[in-house]
């Protein structure tokens, strides 16, 4: 099933999800916010990544910034932070540039590299919407964290890209129904910006719980 533009899901939103759904609703679905000094560190790597002087060339790499992505399959719309486009006789045509050129993202994060695949699923899901844009096929990409200065390789197997469609689709039944998953407290509540909004130690108990303790702890 393809998806109108009107029910296009914010393709990063996935690195979200896969960190904790119910972070996800509350960004996502009631639009609540709040920075701290890990999301003001990765808005700067983002600042630099999508510095837009348009296209570049080295070589035979051709490098776009802040690149509109989309996806009538996975319902999704957003940017790359970089796509290089590397010569190559398999590839695709890009206007203005003879031969062809095949697409590669690389996405730009704060810190180091990541046991959960939040980055990982982030960056298949861009390689999927070129896919579907430019008819091609990409098998790579690479993830940058500001912190080693160093570009991690990820190959996007079956398994990541069958995750990638099963996070989408999973965000758009709870989109729809206006539906915030409940707490699922863990050690990531901790360095979560919305930890004082989401309030887990407080959700992780029923309302008549919260009430009767409370009332316990009055009569002690």
């Amino acid at each position: 099933m393809d998806y109108n533009e009107d029910q296009y899901l914010h393709l990063a939103g996935i690195q979200h999800f896969d960190f904790c759904p119910r972070q996800w609703a509350l960004i996502h679905i009631e639009q609540l916010w709040e920075d701290n000094s890990l999301t003001i560190l990765g808005q700067i790597v983002h600042e630099k990544a999508h510095d837009e002087t348009q296209i570049e060339k080295r070589g035979k790499v051709i490098i776009t910034r802040n690149l509109p992505i989309s996806s009538k399959r996975l319902g999704i719309n957003g940017f790359c932070d970089v796509v290089e486009f590397h010569s190559n006789p398999n590839g695709v045509p890009l206007v203005h540039f003879d031969g062809k050129y095949m697409p590669i993202p690389v996405e730009y994060k704060k810190g180091r590299s990541k046991i959960i695949d939040a980055d990982r699923l982030q960056l298949c899901a861009q390689a999927m919407c070129l896919e579907e844009m430019l008819v091609c096929d990409i098998n790579k990409g690479y993830l940058y964290y500001n912190e080693t200065r160093k570009r991690e390789e990820v190959s996007f197997t079956q398994e990541l890209r069958n995750q990638v469609s099963s996070n989408f689709n999973l965000m758009h039944q709870y989109y729809s129904k206006g539906m915030t998953p409940k707490v699922r407290k863990s050690k990531k509540c901790q360095s979560c910006s919305l930890k004082e909004i989401c309030l887990p130690g407080l959700t992780i108990e029923s309302a008549s719980d919260y009430i009767s303790r409370k009332l316990h702890e009055g009569e002690a």
